[in-house]
């Protein structure tokens, strides 16, 4: 697959499916292969994409890439050092992470 790792898929929701994104791959040279249905390839991953896309994603219209940026960064630092994570106990990622030091 021209610029994909053997193995990468991408998964089946709206914004992999729909024919812009499809379209720029393909002009890239790559080739979307997809998730089958009912699978899970990485649930840690997929459950972070769904909580970002939740939580500030679909919250806004956008007019800049920096505007994206700066709320990203804002969501990014609450959610690691001000609000608990209940998969390790109800601590901060940033908590856990002193802890393991």
């Amino acid at each position: 697959m021209a610029g994909q790792a053997a193995g990468d898929r991408v998964n089946n929701s709206t914004e992999y499916v729909s024919s812009t994104p499809m379209t720029w791959a393909e002009k890239q040279g790559i080739t979307l292969t997809y998730i089958q249905p009912g699978k899970q390839r990485n649930a840690y991953v997929e459950r972070y994409n769904r909580t970002v896309r939740q939580e500030w994603l679909d919250l806004y219209i956008f007019e800049t890439i920096e505007e994206v940026q700066q709320i990203a960064t804002e969501w990014l630092w609450t959610y690691d050092n001000e609000r608990p994570n209940m998969g390790i106990g109800g601590l901060t990622p940033t908590m856990k992470l002193k802890m393991a030091a």
